[in-house]
């Protein structure tokens, strides 16, 4: 049966979140992120931009970005929590940060394109992690090459149609005058105090990196993915029943006041895909596993670790 949980309820598996709150603040752990060199490889004419973090066997961890971002955009405390456990591989796709060629304005063809990379490294099966605009492009790949994944976590993402993405220009717009720390604190956190801190706390987390710290994404990048994440977002009358096919196991992770994607759209994937658990948390946004990255972790190793 599948299950929901609400962080204000839920005490099952208190253990296993202070091992990991342990392990997230024990001086030992590897900082792999600020560390890891960046590579490249060619396949059909992309040169495409990417590092592994930990060494451990297996399914490798595939992280997807959210859209406007590259690869430093991601938080360190889920990169390094996680590749102390997992082979864990950060890439920029086409036209993204230091990959090169021409970003495409549309999921599927970005989706192919992420599907062209990870073949690329001579991978058959992996877990994947999608972020906002990351976990559409991976919706798109668990339709067109279901064979290639293993595990899913979607984060702050919705199905083809999703609800309240249409505002989504309008919301962009209204950021245009803030500075970096406060555009991310306003779309990702809720206006509590509490998660203002930690909002700017996590962009301290994410700006740490400076050392062939990977370039920002270009105008023109940000107009194309602007475009494919408002065609997603286009009604869909096969969307839920695309969704029924699909039966990897899926955690999906959610902020109840994401403004950006809003809840319903968890909710609609949770109650469509077939092996599928919903953790959602209160007082927490679009940027939920920035906000709380102990608390993901705790879902998301046991999760992946799970046979």
């Amino acid at each position: 049966m599948k299950r929901i949980f609400f962080t204000l309820t839920i005490i099952a598996g208190l253990l296993n979140y202070t091992q990991v709150k342990a392990q997230s603040n024990n001086k030992s752990v590897v900082d792999y992120h600020q560390k890891a060199e960046t590579k490249f490889i060619e396949a059909d004419g992309t040169k495409y931009a990417y590092r592994i973090l930990g060494k451990q066997e297996g399914i490798p961890l595939v992280f997807l970005l959210h859209s406007f971002s590259s690869i430093d955009d991601w938080d360190p405390t889920i990169t390094n929590g996680l590749a102390q456990s997992n082979k864990v591989i950060l890439f920029d796709n086409k036209g993204v940060g230091s990959s090169s060629g021409k970003t495409p304005d549309n999921i599927a063809q970005t989706a192919k394109d992420a599907v062209t990379f990870i073949k690329a490294l001579g991978y058959d099966k992996v877990n994947i992690l999608g972020y906002s605009m990351g976990g559409m492009v991976t919706q798109q790949i668990l339709l067109t090459e279901p064979q290639l994944v293993n595990k899913v976590i979607l984060i702050g993402t919705g199905p083809k149609g999703a609800e309240g993405l249409s505002n989504l220009g309008k919301t962009l717009t209204d950021l245009s005058n803030l500075k970096p720390e406060q555009q991310l604190r306003k779309v990702l956190f809720t206006e509590s105090d509490q998660s203002q801190s930690l909002g700017t706390k996590a962009f301290e987390r994410i700006q740490k990196r400076q050392v062939n710290r990977d370039p920002a994404v270009t105008n023109e990048t940000i107009g194309a993915q602007l475009t494919a994440v408002l065609g997603w977002a286009q009604p869909n009358a096969e969307a839920f029943n695309e969704l029924k096919t699909i039966t990897q196991p899926i955690l999906i992770f959610e902020g109840k006041s994401d403004i950006l994607v809003p809840v319903i759209n968890s909710f609609n994937l949770y109650n469509n895909l077939p092996n599928a658990k919903l953790a959602l948390y209160p007082d927490a946004a679009h940027g939920s596993l920035f906000q709380l990255p102990e608390e993901f972790l705790h879902e998301a190793i046991p999760f992946l670790q799970a046979k």
